[in-house]
């Protein structure tokens, strides 16, 4: 049976979707951007600040499905500018060992949600 997914700790969707679908002992999360979900803007201080919001977003709807980011097994990520890889990378990397991190893509796009920078989505088992 389809479970949807919601928290106080993410963001409220910008969009008819929900922040996570869980089914079948999966978990979708779609794709998070770097806004608070207290004050609603966006933290874009440096592409850093905006991946490690992004990673914060995700892992409060892991959280409130009961997982955490050591069972996701896939990511997309995407960027507006590839020339930020390296360090989304970065802060992306903290939240994984190394050893066991997911699956993942990495694309290049013209446009994200409220000019967001990146934006990342994950599936987890449950």
């Amino acid at each position: 049976m389809k479970k949807i997914i919601h928290t106080t700790k993410a963001p409220a969707p910008l969009g008819p979707y929900n922040q996570g679908i869980a089914i079948d002992g999966v978990l979708y999360v779609s794709g998070q951007i770097a806004i608070h979900p207290e004050t609603g803007r966006l933290e874009n201080k440096d592409i850093q600040t905006e991946t490690v919001r992004v990673m914060k977003n995700i892992e409060a709807i892991l959280r409130e499905a009961g997982t955490t980011f050591k069972n996701v097994v896939k990511t997309s990520i995407l960027l507006t500018n590839m020339d930020d890889f390296v360090m989304v990378n970065k802060a992306y990397g903290t939240y994984f060992d190394e050893d066991t991190a997911p699956a993942r893509e990495c694309a290049a796009v013209s446009k994200l949600p409220k000019h967001a920078t990146v934006e990342i989505s994950a599936i987890a088992h449950l």
